[in-house]
């Protein structure tokens, strides 16, 4: 069955399109009030683990909005819970591994699991996800970067710095770069199963790629995010988001990547300029800025589009939509998209 509305997909093969897509980094969640009736309910991993609850979360703001693709509602630390390391999301604190991977002997034990088995709760919500979305429109699945997902395996939480996961990574290379492998075996059995249940792109998160330098870049997060490219792109795909990595641009876009996300801090001009001028590029509004009135919005991302173009572009936020953020103020986003045409 073919999508009827493929506006998302064609933009990342390159075509020419009417008007750029749109969709939102965490779209699916805590600004919406049908979430937070869910979310009231049911814990955060139950969410993530019942399909008729991961979907139902997914395809709420394409009720409401109407975005020309759907994001699946799920988690980027499901990969270390297959994985045999416990991971807890606290409230009011985020998530909370209690026994975090600090040596050769902790690396030892993690598993690389059999994702079919371990994570078929996602698969199940992937097609129970396509149903609902009748093919209007695309799925994307999604996973952390292997880098982002050891900054929390090591570090136990969230961080400003992640220093223990770099300590990590400096003083022990040689366990690092086992676990990074593990992580990267799993991710892509992952993906790859994500893409047989029936998502139509995938995108990687590398939330805290700009944590390194460019050198460590290269060493400890883009080589292992290019074995996923390589592993995934004649089957979908594959969009790769590193928040302040723009540094990492030039590299990405030869990467065989679909798309490029870039966040905020990095102008349309550069962006463009530094990844070569052929990719599909994907963001960049300030989540913080859909807290300015509904007018500014449509004025900033009318001229957002202008200065990427319309081709060869997705609509975005440069990362996850805030919790806070008001209703009619998300939708003057997706409507400035919609109702674009070129001056």
């Amino acid at each position: 069955m073919s999508i009827k509305n493929d506006l998302f997909l064609r933009a990342l093969k390159g075509e020419t399109v009417e008007r750029p897509p749109v969709w939102m980094m965490r779209q699916a969640g805590r600004y919406l009030p049908e979430f937070m009736a869910i979310r009231d309910k049911y814990d955060f991993f139950t969410r993530c683990r019942t399909p008729e609850l991961a979907s139902e979360i997914t395809v709420q703001p394409i009720r409401r909005y109407g975005m020309d693709a759907a994001i699946l509602f799920s988690d980027i630390l499901v990969i270390p819970q297959a994985m045999n390391i416990e991971v807890q999301m606290k409230p009011n604190f985020g998530p909370y591994l209690p026994n975090p991977v600090t040596d050769q002997k902790g690396v030892d034990e993690v598993i690389v699991p059999d994702v079919n088995v371990e994570l078929d709760y996602v698969m199940q919500a992937i097609k129970a996800t396509k149903e609902l979305l009748n093919n209007e429109i695309p799925l994307i699945g999604f996973a952390g970067s292997p880098w982002t997902i050891l900054c929390y395996v090591v570090q136990g939480q969230g961080s400003k710095t992640f220093d223990k996961a770099k300590e990590f990574c400096f003083t022990n290379p040689v366990a690092a770069h086992q676990l990074l492998q593990k992580i990267t075996d799993t991710t892509i059995a992952y993906l790859k199963a994500k893409v047989k249940a029936g998502v139509d792109a995938v995108q990687v998160f590398d939330s805290w790629g700009g944590m390194l330098s460019p050198v460590d870049y290269r060493e400890f997060s883009f080589q292992y995010i290019q074995q996923i490219i390589d592993a995934l792109k004649d089957e979908a795909p594959v969009i790769v988001f590193g928040k302040g990595c723009w540094f990492a641009l030039g590299d990405m876009a030869k990467s065989g990547a679909a798309a490029l996300g870039v966040d905020w801090t990095c102008s349309a001009r550069n962006a463009r300029y530094l990844s070569g001028g052929n990719i599909t590029l994907q963001g960049n509004f300030d989540p913080a800025r859909l807290l300015s009135p509904p007018a500014v919005i449509k004025k900033m991302v009318t001229q957002m589009i202008n200065e990427f173009g319309k081709d060869k572009y997705v609509v975005n936020l440069g990362h996850g939509i805030l919790p806070n953020v008001p209703l009619d103020n998300a939708k003057a986003f997706i409507d400035a998209v919609k109702e674009y045409q070129q001056n």
